[in-house]
């Protein structure tokens, strides 16, 4: 069995995915790309060889995601880093999406990264050692008009893995919540989906919010080459953290995020810290 480290990335036909796999594939490492179309992997098996297997994964097809993680295993012989990156964004009023929009974001962007990590912690346990990386969003330290429920998928899959890092710490496996802002790359055009029904009502908050994201595409600061050079640098560390963000607008955001916390606390905490019995 090879020494290199194994890479199983989801998501990567294009934009911060892409570029994971091809910084872990220029360091040493072997990688498996996965996307829906593996016709869009084509450029990573030319460039790489067989460093590099190519499979098709469609995140909500749990039969599939079974099938990669074997072929993984049988081609590489473990999964030393899972990285979560499969996802799209939803953008629009809360009352404006369909249930089945709602659920189906939720399915993609929540449940299928619980369902691929559930599959996968047996491979890292009998090892003792692996690294789970869940790409999170901006949105999900503190939301934009619009993306309710993008960002809440997010953040539930934050939230689920600050629990499972202190279930697997004692077993030799790392979690760390990747929070990207807004990186250059084709997620406005490409991976953003609009509610269907369109309330007039809402057109001074989330319509304007969706002329901004059209007005930033291709202008965005995130480049996703240092994205991927920082991801491989914590996958390196002894004691990587448990939420690393990325770029100028989400370390503002955390910022501004914990400064309105401690306002939240102080403002009231007459009222809410006596609550408790006597």
């Amino acid at each position: 069995m090879s020494d290199k480290k194994v890479w199983l990335i989801t998501g990567c036909s294009s934009g911060i995915g892409d570029s994971i796999a091809r910084k872990a594939l220029q360091n040493g490492s072997l990688v498996a790309a996965t996307a829906r179309n593996t016709d869009d992997l084509k450029d990573l098996k030319d460039n790489f060889g067989d460093s590099v297997i190519t499979l098709r994964l469609d995140v909500n097809d749990n039969e599939q995601m079974q099938a990669v993680i074997n072929s993984v295993i049988d081609q590489f012989g473990r999964i030393d880093v899972l990285v979560n990156n499969a996802g799209y964004g939803l953008v629009g009023a809360l009352e404006e999406y369909t249930e089945e929009e709602m659920h189906n974001n939720f399915n993609t962007n929540f449940w299928s990264a619980i369902s691929l990590i559930r599959k996968v912690l047996p491979v890292m346990r009998s090892r003792k050692s692996g690294h789970i990386i869940n790409i999170s969003a901006g949105a999900a330290i503190m939301n934009e008009t619009g993306f309710s429920i993008y960002a809440a998928s997010k953040a539930a899959l934050d939230l689920a893995s600050e629990a499972l890092c202190w279930e697997l710490k004692p077993l030799g496996i790392k979690v760390t919540n990747v929070v990207p802002g807004p990186f250059r790359t084709d997620f406005i055009t490409r991976s953003l989906n609009r509610a269907s029904n369109n309330i007039e009502d809402y057109d001074q908050t989330v319509g304007k919010f969706v002329k901004f994201l059209e007005k930033i595409d291709g202008k965005q600061p995130g480049d996703p080459d240092k994205a991927a050079e920082a991801i491989i640098e914590i996958t390196n560390s002894e004691k990587p953290p448990l939420y690393l963000y990325l770029g100028e607008y989400a370390y503002k955001s955390a910022k501004r995020k914990t400064k309105t916390l401690q306002k939240y606390l102080d403002d009231w905490e007459d009222t809410g810290l006596h609550t408790d019995f006597d």
